[in-house]
C-alpha cells in the first residue's frame, strides 16, 4: 500500500475587509471573493481541498478565523486576500496567534479595467492594490513567515505559484508529524549523515527513533511463507526478474528472502506509525543480505530512506515525495557516485550500493542478484534501471551545527554516454547547471552532503517555500551562480542565520 497525503487536507481561503463600507458593498465583496475562490479551485491541480470561508471584517472575527485554523489539524495553511481596505491593525491579534503557513494573495476580482465605464463606485469596491499594501505592511512589521503572490487567479503562472506552496504546506505537514525508524546508528566517523535529532524535532517537527538492527531481524523471521508467495507474484508481474532469481531459478531463494525483509519492514514501520527509515551496512546484524531491494520497493510505496543511517536524507525524502503527491518525474534517494569530465560535456554519474527508487525512470526495471563487496552478507537482489532523462533538482539537507541548511541545485538528467552492461545498480546520469565544476565547487562550498534527494517532479519554488515556512536556510546553485556568488550569500547567511 503506497503512503499517501492527510486525508482531509484543506487550504482556507480568508477575505478581507471592514465593515465601514456597508452592507450593499460588502455583498458584493461577498460574492466576488467567491468568484476569485471558484476560479483559482478549478485551475489549481493539487491533492488538497481549498476552502472558503466567509469574508472577515473585525479584529474578533479575524483572530478567531485564524485560531480555528491553527487548531484544525486538517488546514495545512491559509490563503488571505485583502479585497477592499482592512485596516492592518485589526489582522495582529490574528497574526500573532497563526500557526500555519501563510500565503498573501494580492489580486483582484477583475482581470483588466473597465475603462470606459470606470467610475468611484467600481473603485470603490475594487480596493486591493491598496488593500493588500497595507495589509503587507503589518505582515512585515510582525516579521510572519508568508508568501506573497501577485496576479489574476485566471492567469497559469500565478495559480502555478500558489500551488507550489500549497505543496510546500503539504510537506511542512508531512515533516510535523513525520516518524523515522534508524535500524543501527550512522556509519562509524562519517560526519554528514550525523546531527542534533533534538534540533532536527524542534525545527521540522519530526521525531527520529533508534533500534536495533534485530528488531528487523526478528520481524523477519516472524513473516509467513503466505506473505512472500503473494510478493513475489507481484514481483513476477510488475518487473523483470532475472531467471536465476525466478520461480525453479537456482537462486530464487534469495528472492524469496528479500521478500520476507519487504514484508517485515512493511509491518514494522506501519505499526510505528512510521513513514521514513535508514539502515547501515556496517551493522547488518542477524540479517543475511543487505536490504536493497526491499528498501526500493518501500520507496516506491513513498517512504523515505537514508544509507548509512542518514537520518536527515531520508526525512527530506519523505517530505519532498509528499510535496510531489500526483505529479510526474518521480523522486529518490541519490549520491553523486563518480564523474565524466570528458569528452563531451562533464556528467555526473549518480548512484547508490542499491537503494535507487525506481519512480525516476519510465523503464521497466529488471531484479538481478549480484555480489556486492561491502556489508559481508550474501549477495543482495536490487533493482537496475536508468533515470529518464528530464529536468529535475538534487537536494542536500545538513546541520551546520548552530542550524540547518538546505542546497539545491539544478540538472538535467541524461542519457549515458554509452551502454552500462557491467553496472548492476540502479542509477541516474545528469549535467549539473550551471558546469559540474561552479556546482561542485559551490556544493562544496556549501558543506551539501554526498546523499542527495533527487527530484523530477517539484519545483525550486516548492522547495523554496518549505524552506520559509520552517525558517530554513536555503543555498540555490542554478544556471546563473558563481563560486563568487555561492561564497557571499553563505557569508550573508552566516550573519543572517546565526542569531
Amino acid at each position: 500500500m503506497t503512503l499517501t497525503i492527510r486525508k482531509n487536507a484543506e487550504i482556507w481561503f480568508l477575505t478581507g475587509s471592514q465593515s465601514l463600507y456597508g452592507e450593499e458593498t460588502l455583498k458584493q465583496v461577498a460574492e466576488q471573493s467567491q468568484e476569485v475562490f471558484k476560479t483559482l479551485s478549478a485551475n489549481l491541480d493539487v491533492p488538497v481541498k481549498i476552502v472558503w470561508k466567509p469574508v472577515l471584517l473585525t479584529p474578533e472575527t479575524i483572530r478567531r478565523a485564524l485560531l480555528d485554523a491553527s487548531s484544525d489539524e486538517n488546514c495545512l495553511g491559509v490563503i488571505t486576500w485583502m479585497h477592499t481596505f482592512s485596516p492592518a491593525k485589526m489582522w495582529i491579534a490574528g497574526l500573532n496567534a497563526l500557526q500555519k503557513p501563510l500565503l498573501h494573495l494580492n489580486t483582484q476580482a477583475n482581470s483588466q479595467l473597465p475603462w470606459a465605464t470606470l467610475d468611484m463606485d467600481f473603485m470603490n469596491l475594487n480596493q486591493a492594490a491598496h488593500g493588500d499594501r497595507e495589509y503587507g505592511h503589518i505582515t512585515a512589521r510582525l516579521e510572519v513567515p508568508r508568501k506573497v503572490v501577485v496576479g489574476h487567479v485566471s492567469e497559469p503562472k500565478t495559480v502555478s505559484r500558489i500551488g507550489d506552496w500549497i505543496r510546500a504546506t503539504i510537506g511542512w505537514d508531512t515533516a510535523q508529524n513525520l516518524k523515522l525508524a534508524r535500524f543501527g546508528d550512522n556509519m562509524r566517523f562519517v560526519a554528514v549523515t550525523d546531527g542534533d535529532k533534538t534540533s532536527a524535532q524542534m525545527r521540522f517537527g519530526m521525531s527520529i527513533e533508534a533500534y536495533g538492527i534485530n528488531a528487523l531481524a526478528d520481524a523477519i523471521e516472524k513473516v509467513t511463507p503466505q506473505e512472500i508467495d503473494q510478493l513475489v507474484t507481484e514481483y513476477q508481474d510488475t518487473y523483470l526478474v532475472a531467471p536465476e532469481l525466478a520461480k525453479g531459478g537456482a537462486r530464487h531463494e534469495s528472492l524469496r528472502y528479500s521478500a520476507s525483509i519487504e514484508a517485515a519492514l512493511y509491518t514494522f514501520l506501519k505499526a510505528g506509525n512510521f513513514s521514513a527509515f535508514t539502515t547501515n551496512f556496517e551493522d547488518l546484524g542477524a540479517l543475511r543480505q543487505l536490504p536493497g531491494f526491499a528498501v526500493q520497493r518501500m520507496m516506491e510505496k513513498g517512504y523515505g530512506f537514508g544509507g548509512e543511517g542518514d537520518w536527515k536524507t531520508s526525512a527530506l525524502l519523505r517530505i519532498i515525495k509528499s510535496m510531489g503527491t500526483g505529479l510526474k518525474g518521480g523522486t529518490s534517494f541519490m549520491e553523486d557516485y563518480t564523474y565524466h569530465f570528458g569528452p563531451g560535456e562533464p556528467k555526473v554519474l549518480g548512484a547508490h550500493m542499491l537503494e535507487v527508487c525506481s519512480t525516476i525512470s519510465d523503464e521497466k526495471p529488471t531484479i538481478e542478484i549480484h555480489p556486492l563487496g561491502i556489508g559481508d552478507r550474501e549477495d543482495p537482489v536490487r533493482m537496475v534501471f536508468t533515470a529518464t532523462p528530464g529536468e529535475g533538482r538534487v537536494v542536500s539537507l545538513m546541520d551546520m551545527g548552530n542550524r540547518f541548511r538546505i542546497v539545491t541545485n539544478d540538472i538535467e538528467v541524461v542519457p549515458p554516454d554509452a551502454p552500462l552492461p557491467n553496472l548492476p545498480v540502479a542509477r541516474a546520469i545528469w549535467k549539473p547547471k550551471p558546469s559540474l565544476a561552479t556546482s561542485a565547487e559551490s556544493w562544496i562550498y556549501a558543506g551539501g552532503s554526498h546523499h542527495t534527494v533527487l527530484t523530477k517532479s517539484v519545483s525550486h519554488e516548492t522547495l523554496v517555500d518549505f524552506a520559509n515556512i520552517a525558517d530554513v536556510e536555503l543555498l540555490h546553485i542554478g544556471a546563473n551562480t558563481t563560486t563568487e556568488s555561492i561564497l557571499h550569500e553563505i557569508r550573508w547567511n552566516q550573519i543572517s542565520y546565526s542569531r
